[in-house]
């Protein structure tokens, strides 16, 4: 369930809020859903693997709390990362 370097590259390069950011809340989310994502389909094919599920709630309830943080600092970034990765709140 690991992200291929290259594809994560290309997510921090699309969500960067400055040139050297690899921490900032969007690129944390991006990440965070990316990996969401792929998880979803490890779960068509193994339905039964319950610790990974767990492991996949853990990342849903840390995108959560990200997104309440952007919320609070700046509505219109928060507007925005959840148009781009099309997220529904």
């Amino acid at each position: 369930m690991v992200l291929v370097k290259e594809r994560k590259t290309k997510i921090i390069d699309d969500f960067k809020v400055h040139a050297r950011d690899t921490g900032s809340a969007e690129v944390q989310i991006a990440i965070l859903t990316e990996r969401i994502n792929t998880l979803g389909d490890h779960f068509k094919a193994h339905k039964k693997d319950f610790h990974s599920r767990r492991g996949l709630l853990t990342m849903v309830g840390k995108r959560r709390r990200l997104l309440n943080y952007l919320k609070s600092k700046d509505i219109k970034k928060y507007e925005g990362i959840l148009e781009k990765l099309s997220l529904r709140k």
